[in-house]
């Protein structure tokens, strides 16, 4: 079995974003989800996640509040700020654009050359 394949640089605030675009969550809920959905292929370490975190709210595009999880324990909960909404839509059609792009370099590359 392959090992799950590191976030591409510059994804994470993306996936962050749009995973707390559902509904808030506490990080280890994040993580787990963008694992969820993307088939296991990419996962979210702690040491990546908790910084980031750090970061979103220190811009202002989440902000966190100690709430207690289904399973009875306390966890600092994240949601998307209006400003985390603009942000996200940035960073969408950002992520947009660069898809775009590099599927075009792929497209160029005469088959079997890969």
């Amino acid at each position: 079995m392959s090992r799950p394949s590191e976030l591409i640089q510059g994804t994470l605030d993306l996936l962050i974003l749009k995973t707390l675009s559902l509904q808030p969550q506490h990080g280890w809920a994040i993580a787990k989800r963008i694992e969820q959905v993307s088939n296991e292929a990419l996962q979210v370490s702690q040491g990546a996640l908790y910084p980031a975190l750090h970061r979103l709210e220190q811009q202002g595009w989440t902000r966190s509040e100690w709430r207690v999880t289904e399973g009875g324990r306390d966890a600092k909960f994240y949601s998307l700020t209006r400003a985390g909404r603009t942000q996200l839509q940035k960073e969408l059609e950002q992520w947009e654009r660069l898809s775009g792009a590099v599927g075009l370099v792929i497209r160029m590359l005469p088959e079997g050359s890969v």
